[in-house]
Formats: C-alpha cells, structure tokens, sequence
C-alpha cells in the first residue's frame, strides 16, 4: 500500500514539471484603432483652441479695427469725400440724394459704404435703379435712373403721382396737378398698368379719356373730358368692350352729344343713360346710322336708361 501511494505521487507532480518548464506568455502589441483615435482627438483639441481664438477676434472686432484705422490714415492722406456727381436726375430734388450720399459713418474713400448708399437711394419712389461709385481721390459719383410719371392717384383725399407699374413718386397739390389720367379708388395704382394696357386697345379714345375708377377691385369706370362714363366688364371682356366703343363712337359719334353713362357690364347689351336734369332730352343720334326704334325715339323719364337696338349693342 505504501509503494502505490509514492507511486501516485510521482505521476501527481510531473505535471508540475512540466507547467514550470512552459515558456511565459507575450504582451498584447498596442491596437492600431486606439492610436488613431488617441492622435484624433488631440487634432480636434488642438482645432477647437484655434477655432476658440478665432472666435475671440472676431468678436472683439480686430479685423474690422485694423481696417478703419488703415482707412482713416489713406483718408487723411488727401482720399476723402468732398464731392458728389449726380447724374441722370432731372425731376427729382437733389439735395435728398447729397444728404444720402454725404450721410456716411466716415468719409475716407476707403471706408465709405457703397452699397449701403445705394439701398437707401432706392427708397425714394422717383429712383427705378441707382449706382454709386468712387472716382478717386474725392469724388462720388452717383448715377440714377428715373421712374417716369404715368398718373394721378387718388385716394382718401390724396393726390399722388404714380407711374406705370403704380409706384408713388410724390404728393401733388390740387392746384398743380399735371395733364395727367387720374385713377380714383383703393389700391388703383396697383392696377395702373392693366388700365394702361386697356388703353392701348384703343388709342383714338385716350385723348378724350379724363380718367379711370378701380370699382370694388374688379373692374374699371372710364371717364371721358366730355362728361361721360364708360362702365366695363370685367376680366379680358373689358378689351373687346372698349375696342367695340371707340368703333361706335367713330361711327356714331357717342362722346359730346350730352349722354351720361355707357354700361358694357352685361355681355350683349349697350345700355346708354340720359341726363337726370329736368327738361333735358334724349340725345339725337346722327342720321346715317339706322334710326332707332320707336322706344328710343319717345322723351323718356328723367334717369332712366335707355338701350339700344340690337345693331348697336355688343
């Protein structure tokens, strides 16, 4: 019994022989994704210091300083404003464009804002388009392009003077008013250059043409020098109803003979209004068109309103 026991023994601790005889393990070798993102983040340090200082100058506004003050030594050098060349103004006042162009933060050539002079230029309602421009050492040249006045506005007891697309130019005083339409009504001079347009349909009526109405911002009431008013339709039907006016009025010669109203409204139907004066008569019409009927004929009512035959009517 005490044989096997040694015996046990000795096949017990070869193991431990041969565990010391093992050779020792090897150390890890360093990650390639660790060292790369160990050399990014201090990159991304380093830029957000710079990015920091950066920030800083802007904010204390160094650059800008640097600036003014190499601005202000080359204006002391002799390169300052000291004139101002308008070009292109002809109806306009001039001293509003000299306060705007001489109104500068400085006036060292370097340093004056040149976009900013033209912006508030654009202001003005007579200034379409506006340049400014330096001609050194002392000058700024400003050229403008004028609206043109195509015109009157009224509205809340106003006078203005508008052009084509029904830009406000300035304010104009009843007693000098210039030959110009005048539109009446809210926002008509938004619609100035539909009425213009209209107008052009039949050129042989605007010589006689006073002025226009927008009425309820759909159509328009043409007013005639003679007295009368032309009421249109609406919509594109307003052209075909001008352009059929001027040719009756060319046939038959409506304007100046004392009607009041000519309504186009309803399509079909010429409806002619007499004078609501007591005792005035109906209009007579020239013997070469066809005589009207015996209706039209008849002294009617005061303010009534008479429509023609159908060969007059649209």
């Amino acid at each position: 019994m005490t044989a096997r026991i040694a015996r046990g023994s000795s096949q017990r601790a070869r193991p431990k022989q041969a565990a010391r005889g093992r050779p020792g393990r090897k150390q890890a070798s360093p990650d390639p994704l660790s060292d790369f993102v160990r050399r990014m983040s201090w990159w991304i340090f380093i830029l957000m210091i710079v990015a920091v200082a950066i920030a800083s100058i802007v904010a204390f506004r160094i650059p800008q300083m640097i600036g003014t003050a190499v601005g202000e030594e080359i204006g002391e050098a002799g390169f300052a404003v000291k004139r101002v060349e308008i070009k292109g103004l002809e109806r306009m006042q001039r001293l509003p464009v000299y306060a705007v162009a001489l109104d500068q933060d400085s006036m060292a050539m370097p340093l004056v804002d040149l976009e900013a002079t033209r912006a508030r230029l654009l202001r003005f309602g007579w200034v379409r388009e506006a340049r400014v421009s330096r001609r050194l050492p002392d000058t700024l040249v400003v050229d403008i392009i004028e609206r043109k006045p195509a015109a009157i506005w009224q509205h809340n007891q106003h006078l203005n003077l508008i052009d084509s697309e029904g830009v406000v130019l300035e304010a104009v005083r009843l007693e000098a008013m210039p030959d110009l339409p005048l539109v009446i009504g809210p926002a008509a001079n938004r619609h100035a250059a539909e009425l213009a347009r209209l107008v052009q349909m039949a050129p042989q009526l605007k010589p006689m043409m006073a002025g226009a109405s927008w009425i309820g911002g759909r159509r328009w009431d043409i007013r005639f020098q003679s007295g009368e008013v032309l009421a249109l339709p609406e919509g594109v039907a307003a052209q075909r109803a001008l352009v059929h006016f001027a040719r009756m009025d060319q046939a038959t010669q409506l304007l100046g003979r004392g009607f009041v109203r000519f309504d186009m409204r309803i399509p079909g139907k010429f409806i002619v209004r007499v004078s609501k004066e007591p005792g005035s008569a109906l209009p007579l019409m020239p013997s070469e068109p066809p005589a009207p009927p015996p209706a039209a004929q008849v002294a009617e009512p005061v303010g009534r309103d008479v429509v023609p035959d159908l060969k007059t009517t649209i």
